[in-house]
């Protein structure tokens, strides 16, 4: 009133979820704009009220977990600014999440017009004071205030169309305001901004939340990460205390960022030798990885001593390794070697660790990771792992220029001994047998509930039985889970039931013996298939040469290939020891009061739980803070390749002749097979049927057992010797990895096509 009846004012919503530092809430409450009038005022004002409930907001609260009780929202009435050209400014790139490119839509009008995605705004790029892009679009249409009160499109003259929203000057200065702007908030902002006779105006900053972090480094130098997720098939966040012992463990460069980690790749690709081992080994892994790298050495000088273009792409995809290849006649005397001295270290320590506790405890488990690294990186269990790989490759390369036959060494893999991965679902194919017989039992695992099932089991006939059978089971495996790298994920000893429907699958869908069938079969298989490119190979020129050395790498691949699985299998086994002694010394924390729960500490890093044991001083906000990023990291997609500007890096696969339509990924399992799609993100409460195919986001050593289900893989992450691939190979599951956005794009039951031959996957319906 005070302003007189025909001012115009926008109305908007300032509700207390929105623009938080993980979730924007943007556009999810109503804007109005131009509004004349208190009758019309007062009108809108409960619109936007009541705008808090639409079903594009409430969805969005749902899908990022905001409690709907606890909302609130106010209305900001500003007045209207009645501009010549508005748009929106991010201070990060959002195409490439670079946060040295400032990235500007514009157009002429109203911005409301931009923000609800109506019109195609110019689009300008600018970096460090330079425009580097400009998009100009065709702009055939404005938003824009009406007299008395509203808004309506209204037809720019043509001669204006094509017409650049903004002049260079004024893009520059609309840089210069963002940077200040993010500046004062210290983060990437996402501004909406208008222009006028007077100059600019800001109507809104918020911060962008879709950003990936960047991995922290102190030295104002350049630099590039790969991600371990994508190489470790684990690609959700890991809690703080397990990011740090994997750092302990490990002799990489690597950093943190978005509870995932990164190896600093940097001085690897500055040096020419470093560099092509490593483009080679990543293009065997993840040719994603691989080609992203490619991409970005090839037209950027980033790297102190490279040029742009100076990456050629490598012929081979062998991995550089300065092993010697072992004989294939050591193989039994030195994997049981390997694997006596890693279990015996083992046993010492679940011993040993019994009579540590406190600072003595965190101190002693700092300096048995020394034992462990050193176990882990024995050159002679690198030797044993690198073999088979290195062998496999060769064999693949050659039968392929020979004979023109693809990917043979995958049927050579099947049943190899000493695979502790491959075993471990095979041996609940056996568990299920002793279950089977007993009908009383099986009824009650369909029913039961709760971790302490296995108290309930000796009540029935057979029951003393089972119980034995599935404890024996946890007592080689129960250290095992699902992404298990991370030393805080549950374990399979401490939750139990999470095999129940796997061992009530195995039940319902095979016969008795069938662990011992599939190995057979599988074995036999794997001969089969010796003995035939042998024989072909024989009737090459120079044919008896090429057997004898195609001979000796098939040995190779027989006799060392199941000991790739086996120092995971030790690294996780070491570290369920750690963990089951920490938490007992988290209960002594919540006895004292300091945490509330004994998982509390798995938002601690391993120095700061350390600190805490020592000194029983916390402060509890640490770790309440550390769980809301935690919830906000698991909503982020991590990059396989990221720089310190912050600039994500996607690669592209090089196939050609794909079927129209198909999905390209990498083909890690020979074979073609038709089947239904079963969409899995969790293991857990999953049935499959006789033709089903795993789609799924990842698979590590966990997941095997759920192999012997299925007639097919499918991931959207995954390398040639990563665990899902091995175990495929193994059980003879035409597998294709690496398919980026699988779970998405392919349905829950539709029918599909892996050709995990050629590398691609066909969706053919319903």
């Amino acid at each position: 009133e005070q302003n007189g009846a025909n001012v115009a004012y926008a109305v908007r919503s300032s509700a207390t979820t929105e623009d938080l530092p993980d979730a924007s809430f943007a556009g999810q409450q109503e804007t109005y704009l131009n509004i004349v009038g208190l009758h019309a005022l007062r009108e809108h004002i409960a619109k936007c009220w009541a705008s808090l409930f639409t079903d594009r907001a409430v969805a969005y609260r749902i899908r990022n977990g905001f409690d709907h009780r606890q909302v609130r929202i106010a209305v900001v009435i500003q007045k209207m600014v009645l501009p010549y050209a508005s748009g929106v400014l991010f201070t990060a790139d959002p195409a490439t999440s670079n946060r040295r490119v400032l990235s500007i839509d514009a157009s002429f009008g109203l911005g409301e017009a931009i923000v609800s995605g109506l019109v195609n705004p110019d689009t300008y790029k600018v970096r460090d004071g330079d425009i580097v892009e400009k998009k100009i679009s065709t702009k055939t249409f404005s938003l824009q205030a009406k007299n008395g009160g509203g808004v309506a499109w209204q037809e720019i003259a043509s001669e204006q169309q094509n017409h650049p929203v903004l002049t260079d000057t004024q893009i520059l200065e609309l840089e210069r305001i963002g940077r200040r702007i993010e500046h004062h908030f210290g983060s990437p902002q996402d501004i909406e901004w208008c222009l006028t006779d007077e100059g600019f105006h800001i109507v809104q900053s918020r911060p962008i939340t879709t950003l990936f972090p960047i991995p922290a480094s102190d030295d104002g130098e350049n630099h590039v990460y790969i991600s371990v997720g994508h190489q470790q098939m684990m690609t959700d966040p890991i809690r703080p205390l397990g990011l740090s012992f994997y750092l302990l463990t490990t002799r990489a460069p690597m950093r943190t960022a978005g509870g995932r980690l990164f190896v600093d790749v940097t001085q690897m690709l500055a040096s020419p030798e470093s560099r092509s081992g490593l483009i080679n080994t990543l293009g065997q892994h993840d040719p994603l990885m691989k080609d992203a790298l490619l991409t970005f050495m090839s037209r950027a000088d980033f790297i102190n001593g490279t040029t742009p273009g100076e990456v050629s792409r490598p012929a081979t995809a062998a991995p550089q390794r300065d092993t010697e290849e072992p004989n294939p006649d050591d193989a039994p005397a030195l994997i049981s070697e390997l694997t006596n001295e890693f279990q015996a270290s083992i046993d010492a320590l679940k011993e040993t660790i019994k009579s540590k506790s406190r600072s003595e405890l965190l101190d002693f488990i700092l300096e048995d990771i020394q034992r462990l690294k050193k176990i882990l990186f024995d050159p002679r269990s690198a030797a044993a792992i690198y073999a088979p790989i290195n062998a496999a490759i060769w064999i693949n390369e050659n039968v392929n220029r020979w004979l023109g036959e693809k990917n043979v060494a995958d049927t050579l893999f099947r049943s190899i001994p000493n695979n502790i991965t491959s075993e471990m679902g095979l041996a609940l194919l056996d568990v299920a047998d002793i279950i089977r017989p007993y009908s009383e039992v099986v009824a009650y695992l369909e029913n039961t509930q709760g971790d302490d099932f296995l108290n309930g089991l000796e009540q029935f006939p057979g029951g003393v039985e089972c119980r034995r059978a599935i404890e024996n089971y946890l007592e080689i495996y129960g250290m095992r889970c699902v992404g298990e790298i991370d030393i805080t994920r549950e374990r399979w000893a401490e939750n139990p039931s999470t095999l129940i429907p796997l061992i009530l699958g195995n039940v319902k869908n095979f016969k008795a013996g069938e662990s011992s069938r599939r190995y057979r079969r599988g074995l036999r298989e794997a001969l089969k298939k010796e003995k035939a490119l042998l024989d072909r190979l024989a009737q090459l020129p120079d044919g008896e040469q090429k057997v004898k050395e195609t001979k000796r790498k098939i040995d190779i691949i027989r006799k060392y290939g199941g000991y790739r699985e086996y120092p995971k299998y030790g690294m996780v086994s070491t570290y369920f020891v750690y963990k089951q002694a920490l938490l007992r010394e988290a209960d002594a924390l919540v006895e004292r009061g300091l945490i509330q729960d004994r998982e509390d500490i798995y938002y601690l890093t391993f120095d700061e739980l350390r600190n805490v044991v020592r000194s029983f001083e916390l402060d509890y906000r640490i770790i309440a803070d550390r769980k809301e990023a935690y919830v906000h990291y698991g909503r982020l997609t991590p990059p396989r390749v990221i720089t310190s500007d912050g600039e994500i890096i996607n690669g592209r696969y090089n196939l050609k002749g794909l079927p129209k339509g198909a999905i390209p990924g990498l083909a890690v399992s020979s074979g073609v097979i038709e089947g239904r799609a079963r969409v899995v993100l969790s293991m857990e409460n999953t049935e499959f049927g006789d033709n089903d195919i795993l789609v799924t986001a990842f698979t590590d050593p966990s997941w095997s057992p759920v192999f012997v289900s299925v007639k097919g893989l499918v991931t959207e992450v995954g390398g040639l010797m990563t665990h899902g691939a091995v175990i495929a190979r193994e059980y003879g599951l035409p597998a294709v990895v690496g398919v980026q956005d699988a779970t998405r794009i392919i349905k829950d039951g539709e029918r599909i096509r892996v050709n995990g031959t050629e590398g691609y996957v066909e969706v053919l319906g319903e």
